[in-house]
């Protein structure tokens, strides 16, 4: 259901989440700057307006009126009743947000006011219905068309595309298979210095606490096949799928994962830092959502990876502590870098939206 503009929250100061738990980079400091219910992907417009879709909220978000502190006064309520518009781009002056089975257009949604009644037209409307790993991530390529994920509609299985697929969609509304044999993306990204697509993938269900690892993977060309269901992460079979009588239906090349991040970690939305990055060496930051059903729980944190020559040198905790002793108050969810280089960090769980920034050196 589309509902007028309206206020949910006017926010100032900072929340009474224990963020001091947090293990932060040196010379760092993290805050809230926004809160909204299951704020799932970000998108920054150039004025600075920022905009969230959810998930099980089924809402979409606008926060407006920064303050000199850089925190969102007011979180607006663009939509409710949406079925999972976790995806969300902006191009222009223009909002996309994505359902389960549709993208809508909000056009001209800026300057983004109070009194403001945006409509959205339905921009397209060819996708599945299931809603089984079918909530989107929505990224604008540098080619300028609009990339999106169709997970797979179950945990393992032998599906038909377009699912377990990332797809791109030009101006003309004419489709392209990006990548195939991809279980659930719920984040990617392109290198900086190549322009080359890296997404994160969720591994499969119900193999143990340690296998299969969840991935990020590197696409070097259209619709190349990353395993599933035949085969997970850098090589593992799967039990079923990857017997001969089901791997003879498919080709058996496929390119395996790029790097293993870790079973069960849940790897979400992802940045290459424009502002941490050189030629030389790219900086990737990954939200991890943390694992539902393994017995020790794992993830609940944001990852730093060094990238050479297309190839991963290093791997540790950027951002941690929203888990401990087994309970967690946070889950990362999607993660922006802005212009003056801080980093927006959502978060579904607690409902806010963090801004990670390096600590001012006032000295003389």
């Amino acid at each position: 259901m589309i509902t007028p503009l309206s206020i949910l929250i006017s926010f100032s100061g900072i929340s009474e989440l224990p963020l001091e738990t947090l293990t932060l980079p040196p010379s760092y400091k993290i805050e809230v700057v926004a809160k909204a219910p299951n704020v799932r992907q970000l998108a920054l417009a150039k004025d600075g307006t920022l905009f969230a879709g959810s998930r099980r909220a089924g809402n979409l978000y606008g926060f407006i009126d920064q303050d000199k502190d850089g925190i969102y006064e007011q979180t607006l309520i663009l939509a409710t009743e949406l079925n999972m518009p976790s995806g969300i781009a902006v191009k222009g002056n223009d909002l996309y947000v994505a359902e389960v089975s549709r993208i809508l257009r909000y056009k001209e949604v800026l300057p983004l006011k109070p009194s403001s009644t945006p409509t959205p037209e339905i921009y397209y409307d060819k996708l599945p219905d299931k809603t089984h790993h079918g909530w989107k991530y929505l990224k604008f390529g540098p080619d300028e068309a609009l990339y999106f994920n169709i997970g797979a509609p179950c945990n393992i299985c032998l599906p038909e595309q377009p699912f377990a697929t990332i797809m791109k969609l030009d101006n003309h509304k004419n489709t392209t298979l990006i990548a195939q044999g991809v279980r659930n993306s719920v984040g990617f990204a392109w290198n900086p210095l190549n322009q080359q697509l890296w997404f994160t993938e969720n591994g499969r269900d119900h193999l143990g606490d340690d296998q299969p690892s969840d991935e990020l993977n590197h696409v070097t060309d259209n619709g190349e096949h990353f395993g599933y269901p035949f085969f997970h992460a850098q090589g593992l079979a799967d039990p079923k799928y990857g017997k001969k009588q089901y791997t003879d239906q498919q080709p058996l090349s496929y390119t395996p994962a790029a790097y293993k991040l870790g079973a069960h970690v849940a790897p979400l939305g992802m940045t290459f830092s424009v502002n941490a990055s050189t030629e030389a060496q790219q900086t990737l930051y990954i939200a991890e959502h943390g694992s539902w059903n393994r017995s020790q729980k794992v993830g609940y944190r944001v990852v730093e990876l060094q990238i050479k020559n297309n190839k991963v040198i290093s791997h540790k905790p950027f951002i941690s502590g929203w888990l401990k002793n087994e309970k967690y108050w946070g889950r990362p969810n999607d993660i922006i870098e802005t212009p003056e280089g801080s980093l927006l960090i959502s978060d579904d769980h607690a409902g806010v939206i963090y801004r990670l920034s390096k600590i001012e050196n006032n000295t003389p």
